[in-house]
């Protein structure tokens, strides 16, 4: 991000200066603010930019603290729980090396139920417990294993049910539709996770994991004690049920098979249900608190207070971004780019004004956040345009990659990724294209 921050400030500049080495001046007599000097037009850029950034960060204090509110209702109601025991008869299939109650499992499920929910950092603790997990009965310390690899592949691009904060900046940004994007952002998830588990599968034979050297056996590794049998072997039942037992598995089928359907219904009748979606929401989620003994009101001023936090954390992240963006856009180098790419990107149906956010997602959270936030309150686009609902479904079905491998091979010391890292960015690939298709379908005009 720091490369990036720093190109586009510099590309920004050049542009400006090339322009005012080349700038006559304005016409005798005239002195509209349109006809600045290109550097006078970069400088009030800045200031503008600085400006709406903080005006739009204030603007999503209330709106991040109305939702994260909800979340927390829903969490200490038992949400995640419910969800985790719905989808184990699916997760055992997918990691057969894992066994059913061994305390990976359920901190995985955990981990995608938290993310599906958009609950967004609270996933991040359940991740790193997994991997600790996955890790007592990983072989070859220091090398990642299949399971290691299928799980962080769908944590990449893991079915996002609920992306709270996207919806957050939506409505922020004067959307009159903030929860049009979850039929897109379910289909793309969903597409971008069948993506994401079928390359695991066929890469996985072309990476083998290898023999271990006694070096690697003798590396120090105390977080997976508490996983350890007595004897040194890997304990299924250590610290087991985090998800407690399994549903009946017609339960489970029943509820995957609605999700499966659900997908084109929100497409074929998303704009007609999308204005009921946030109201609903709220009252449901109040009442299954309220159904399950939550102390609503206590939990959802809890939730909120962390919505303010969060508004506030991502303040300086949104000034920087939008600074180098508006610096970019006020210099003409944006439209020198845009219109060079136009030609290209437009017929697929992915504008130029979207590729910076297509691929900065995967490198940067709060730079892709600043981006979508610039695109959607920028007034030539708007939130509700096709390219805001482009932005807006690719950054709530997609995940940034290299950061989940970062945090989470970092917390077990892996080095040796394997496969893991080109099957997440096949997902993100899928999840962008997937974002394109869907989105020309229901809003392209």
């Amino acid at each position: 991000m720091n490369a990036v921050f720093l190109a586009i400030v510099l590309i920004a500049l050049a542009a400006a200066g090339w322009r005012q080495l080349l700038w006559q001046g304005p016409p005798a007599g005239q002195a509209d603010a349109a006809l600045a000097s290109p550097m006078e037009q970069l400088s009030a850029g800045m200031v503008a930019s600085a400006t709406g950034a903080v005006e739009l960060a204030i603007g999503l204090v209330g709106v991040m603290a109305l939702f994260l509110g909800l979340m927390k209702v829903a969490e200490q109601g038992g949400m995640l729980v419910i969800i985790a025991k719905l989808i184990r008869p699916l997760m055992v299939r997918l990691f057969p090396q894992v066994p059913a109650n061994h305390p990976a499992m359920g901190a995985m499920i955990l981990n995608m139920s938290a993310n599906a929910l958009g609950l967004g950092n609270a996933a991040t603790p359940f991740g790193i417990r997994a991997m600790q997990a996955l890790d007592a009965l990983n072989p070859r310390p220091g090398t990642a294993t299949n399971a290691m690899a299928m799980f962080l592949a769908i944590n990449t691009s893991g079915i996002t049910l609920l992306p709270a904060k996207v919806i957050a900046i939506r409505a922020s940004a004067g959307s009159m539709d903030p929860a049009g994007i979850l039929p897109t952002t379910l289909f793309a998830t969903i597409t971008s996770t069948v993506a994401a588990v079928a390359a695991v599968l066929l890469l996985q034979r072309y990476f083998p994991v290898g023999q271990s050297t006694a070096q690697e056996l003798a590396l120090p590794r105390p977080w997976v004690e508490p996983f350890m049998a007595p004897d040194g072997a890997a304990s299924p039942n250590a610290e087991a049920g985090e998800g407690g037992e399994a549903y009946p598995l017609w339960v489970s089928v029943t509820a995957l098979a609605c999700l499966v359907l659900a997908v084109p219904a929100t497409i074929w009748w998303g704009r007609t249900i999308s204005p009921w979606i946030v109201p609903l929401m709220m009252a449901g989620f109040l009442l299954f608190g309220w159904w399950r003994g939550v102390r609503v009101y206590e939990a959802f001023v809890e939730g909120a207070k962390d919505g303010f936090d969060v508004a506030l954390r991502i303040l300086p992240y949104l000034v920087a971004i939008l600074v180098a963006v508006g610096m970019l856009r006020s210099s003409g180098a944006l439209d020198v780019i845009v219109g060079a790419l136009a030609m290209f990107t437009a017929p697929l149906g992915l504008p130029a004004e979207a590729l910076p956010m297509a691929l900065l997602r995967p490198l940067s959270g709060s730079g892709a956040y600043g981006v979508m936030s610039a695109i959607l309150t920028d007034p030539a686009i708007g939130p509700d345009s096709y390219v805001g609902y482009l932005v807006s479904t690719i950054m709530g079905s997609s995940e940034t990659t290299f950061y989940v491998l970062a945090v989470y091979f970092g917390a077990v010391q892996v080095r040796r990724i394997r496969h893991t890292l080109i099957a997440a960015l096949i997902a993100d690939v899928v999840a962008v294209i997937a974002s394109v298709a869907i989105c020309r379908y229901l809003f392209a005009t």
